[in-house]
C-alpha cells in the first residue's frame, strides 16, 4: 500500500541524492596510515563524517564507534540492519577524467566516478530509503539501524570490531552485492608471498597490482641495461574483481607467459599461474560444486621491494571445501616453487537458508517492483555480509549489467539509485512493519 508513496517520495529527493553522492565520491576514501582516532586513516573518517552528519540532519539517532563504524537508527530495538561501506578500492588506471569528480553523463544518465556502485551510492540509498519510511509515517513494529563501515574492501577490520562493541541486529542485509537475492558466498583465502631477488638479476623492478581482490590491469617491468634508467616495458591486461576474474585480464600473468629469462621463481611462478587459467588447476586447486560452480584462483600484486619480490593471490573456493584444505595446497604450491609464504588467512564459505522468510521477503520486493522472478544465488564470494550468520546481499547491482566495480569508469544510473532507494524501503517496510 506505500509502495507508489514511497516512488513519489524518493523521486523527489532525486537531487539530494545525487549531490550527496558527489560530495561522498570527492572523498578519496582508500585505506590510509592509521593514526590515533582514525584506524583506516583520515579520508574513511572523512566520508563517514558527511554520512553521519546527513543522517543526523534527518533526524536519525547516529553513533559514530571510534571511526570504525557509524550507525543511523529509526525505531526501539532494531531488528533488521543494512550494511553498507563508504571506503573504496584505488582509483587504478583508464579513468576518463578524474575519479574523484562524479560525473553525470546526460545522455545514459550515468553517475561515473569511484564508490558510486561499490558502495556510496547505495549507501546514499539506503539513507533516503529509511528517511522515505520515517517522513511518509510507516508504521514500523520493527527498529532499523543502518550501518557504514570503512574498512569493508581491506578485510573489514571495521565490522570485526564494532561487533566486540555491539551486537547486530537479528536480521542483516548489505547492498554491497547484486539482485535478487545473494544467500551464498564461496569461501576466501588471500595469501601473501615471497622471495630474495639477486643483485645481478636481469630484472631491476616490477610493479603490478596494488589491492588483493582486484585483477591487475597493468604490470610494469624495469628491465637492467647498460643505461642506469633501464628498459621499461608495461604488459597490459584489463582490470577485473578478483571474484569474477573473467570479466578482466591479467598483466601479471600475461608478463609470465612472455618470460624469457632464467630467473627460476618467474619461471615456477608462470607454471602455477599459466595466463587464462582462472580456477588454480596448475597450482593443485581447480574445485568446483554444483551450487557455488568453478572456484577462483588470482594472481593479483607482484611487487619489488627492498631486495625481494612480493606477492599476492586471491582464492574463491566452493561450499564444499574448507579453508584449511585449500591452505594446505597453496602455501605447499608456493613454498615448492622457491617462495615463502607471509601468511594465508580468509574465511569458509557463507549460506543462509533461501527458505527463511527473511530472504523470501526479499525476493517478494525484488519482484513487486521489477516484475522479474526472484531467485538466490551463489557467487564467488567477499560481501559485507560474508561473517555475518543469517546475512544476506540484496542488490545494488542489476542482472546482467556491468557497473565496473573496481575498474575505470565505475557508475550507477540516477534511475538505479532511485531504484535501490524503493528497493530497500520496500524491504523495511516488508520486514519491520
Amino acid at each position: 500500500m506505500y509502495t507508489e508513496k514511497i516512488k513519489e517520495f524518493i523521486e523527489s529527493h532525486k537531487d539530494e541524492m545525487t549531490e550527496l553522492l558527489g560530495r561522498l565520491v570527492a572523498v578519496r576514501s582508500v585505506q590510509g596510515e592509521a593514526e590515533e582516532g582514525y584506524p583506516f586513516g583520515r579520508k574513511p573518517a572523512e566520508a563517514l563524517e558527511i554520512m553521519l552528519e546527513q543522517c543526523f540532519s534527518s533526524g536519525f539517532n547516529v553513533e559514530n564507534v571510534e571511526n570504525y563504524v557509524g550507525t543511523a537508527e529509526y525505531g526501539e530495538n532494531p531488528a533488521l540492519g543494512i550494511l553498507c561501506h563508504l571506503d573504496v578500492v584505488p582509483e587504478g588506471d583508464g579513468w576518463e577524467a578524474d575519479p574523484y569528480t562524479m560525473r553525470i553523463d546526460a545522455e545514459s544518465g550515468k553517475l561515473i566516478g569511484r564508490g558510486t556502485i561499490d558502495d556510496k551510492g547505495p549507501a546514499v540509498a539506503a539513507l533516503y530509503a529509511l528517511k522515505a519510511v520515517k517522513e511518509l509515517g510507516i508504521p514500523l513494529k520493527k527498529g532499523v539501524r543502518l550501518l557504514f563501515g570503512t574498512n569493508e574492501e581491506n578485510g573489514s577490520a571495521d565490522l570485526a570490531y564494532y561487533r566486540k562493541k555491539r551486537d547486530l541486529p537479528p536480521m542483516v542485509f548489505t547492498p554491497d552485492g547484486e539482485y535478487p537475492v545473494i544467500n551464498a558466498e564461496k569461501g576466501m583465502i588471500r595469501v601473501y608471498f615471497s622471495a630474495e631477488m639477486k643483485d645481478d638479476e636481469e630484472i631491476a623492478q616490477i610493479n603490478a597490482g596494488s589491492v588483493v581482490n582486484a585483477v591487475p590491469g597493468r604490470c610494469r617491468v624495469v628491465y637492467r641495461s647498460e643505461d642506469e634508467e633501464g628498459i621499461t616495458v608495461d604488459y597490459n591486461g584489463i582490470p577485473a574483481h578478483a571474484s569474477t576474474p573473467a570479466k578482466g585480464d591479467n598483466a601479471i600473468t600475461r608478463f609470465l607467459s612472455e618470460y624469457s629469462g632464467e630467473n627460476e621463481l618467474f619461471i615456477h611462478l608462470g607454471e602455477l599461474f599459466p595466463h587464462g587459467e582462472l580456477n588454480g588447476r596448475s597450482c593443485g586447486l581447480g574445485f568446483s560444486d554444483d551450487i557455488s560452480g568453478e572456484m577462483t584462483c588470482v594472481l593479483s600484486m607482484l611487487n619489488t621491494e627492498e631486495g625481494a619480490v612480493r606477492g599476492a593471490i586471491d582464492i574463491r573456493f566452493p561450499l564444499d571445501r574448507k579453508i584449511g584444505e585449500i591452505r594446505e595446497i597453496i602455501c605447499g604450491s608456493l613454498e615448492g616453487a622457491g617462495f615463502t609464504v607471509d601468511s594465508a588467512e580468509g574465511t569458509d564459505p557463507h549460506c543462509t537458508d533461501e527458505s527463511s522468510e527473511f530472504v523470501q521477503s526479499l525476493l517478494r520486493v525484488y519482484e513487486r517492483l521489477t516484475g522479474e522472478k526472484g531467485r538466490s544465488i551463489a557467487i564467488g564470494g567477499g560481501t559485507y555480509v560474508h561473517e555475518i550468520e543469517g546475512g544476506v546481499a540484496f542488490g545494488a547491482e542489476f542482472p546482467g549489467v556491468d557497473y565496473n566495480m573496481h575498474g575505470p569508469e565505475e557508475f550507477i544510473t540516477v534511475g538505479e539509485l532511485m531504484l535501490n532507494a524503493r528497493m530497500i524501503a520496500e524491504a523495511i517496510t516488508e520486514l519491520c512493519t
